[in-house]
């Protein structure tokens, strides 16, 4: 680890950490730092907390998988957009450059309209997210091109304005005082719901994907450099972009499916990773994925605690994205480098 990714890998955690403790003692139940370790450790341990059954019960049962879902969503969504920028040699790409969320969204809002619960809600979510994907690189595939990175770039956002205006027309058709106000909040993004069984179905996609782009990090490095150096280093280019695509998609799709579109993350977290260890995604990867966990934790718990009532995650994250973006625009290459 050179000098210069220690002490950002050291800044990532801390922010991890904070997010982390912050998360669990916040709240409408306020929780202090001695009483989680006390739960905690018991749980480690198989002894008994020295708490009351309501401490044990928020932090275990209500906060606990929110608080692993947040993490585990925002270090996927920093992943992604990670692999999506250095895939794309674009600084202001996003996880949902090729229609993943719009995907997602389609799939959600279709099981909302036809009731069939949080499950088949999410795993339609899920589906449209992957089949949205799929198509924007089945149309990569079949229409010649000099720039493939181009031509996939320009599919995603046709497929994207198509699932878009699908997503308005099953609005339009829905019930305006049930089915409407459910899909108007699934589309903001929200965590409020989230229990044990939903971590399952969030990690094992996410875990995965993660772990495929954790492994190809070494090779993502050389899929930054143009088209035809990549190849003339030996490196099968097409293969490589699918196994990354694939990877990337399968952690965003699980994310939106889980927690709703949360745009900015997959833009802002890996511009600050990069600024803590260096473009290199030998080091890049692991750091985004810290601290992109820390920063959704920070973001979830000023949601629940900022105001009388819940606030949407999509709303915070572009408060806090736009005026990111307006200054990343101004100054890109340097962030970049």
């Amino acid at each position: 680890m050179t000098r210069r990714a220690l002490p950002g890998f050291t800044i990532a955690l801390a922010v991890l950490v904070a997010g982390l403790l912050l998360a669990f003692m916040l709240g409408r139940y306020p929780i202090s730092l001695s009483e989680i370790i006390d739960v905690l450790a018991a749980k480690l341990t198989g002894g008994e907390p020295h708490v009351s059954a309501a401490v044990e019960t928020v932090i275990l049962n209500v906060r606990g998988p929110r608080v692993l879902a947040a993490a585990l969503v925002g270090a996927a969504l920093a992943v992604a957009g990670t692999a999506f920028q250095g895939l794309f040699r674009n600084p202001l790409v996003s996880p949902d450059i090729l229609g993943a969320s719009s995907g997602a969204a389609l799939g959600a809002v279709v099981g909302i309209y036809f009731s069939l619960g949080v499950l088949g809600v999410e795993c339609l979510a899920f589906a449209g997210g992957l089949v949205a994907v799929a198509a924007v690189y089945l149309i990569g595939t079949l229409v010649p091109a000099r720039d493939p990175i181009l031509l996939l770039v320009l599919a995603g956002v046709v497929i994207g304005a198509l699932l878009g205006a699908g997503v308005g027309l099953v609005k339009y058709l829905a019930d305006p005082y049930n089915q409407l106000p459910a899909m108007t909040f699934w589309l903001l993004g929200s965590l409020a719901s989230t229990n044990g069984t939903d971590l399952i179905s969030l990690f094992i996609p996410v875990a995965v994907g993660s772990l495929a782009l954790f492994v190809l990090r070494w090779r993502m490095n050389v899929m930054s450099l143009p088209e035809e150096e990549a190849r003339a280093l030996g490196v099968p280019t097409a293969p490589l972009r699918i196994a990354i695509i694939a990877a990337a998609t399968l952690v965003t799709s699980a994310s939106v499916a889980a927690s709703g579109i949360i745009g900015w993350v997959g833009l802002i977290v890996p511009h600050l990773a990069r600024a803590l260890v260096g473009p290199d995604f030998a080091r890049l990867v692991p750091a985004a994925a810290i601290l992109g966990g820390g920063y959704l934790l920070l973001i979830d718990t000023i949601a629940r605690t900022a105001a009388s009532i819940e606030i949407p995650l999509g709303i915070l994250t572009a408060f806090i994205g736009t005026p990111f973006f307006i200054w990343l625009l101004a100054d890109v290459q340097r962030t970049w480098s």
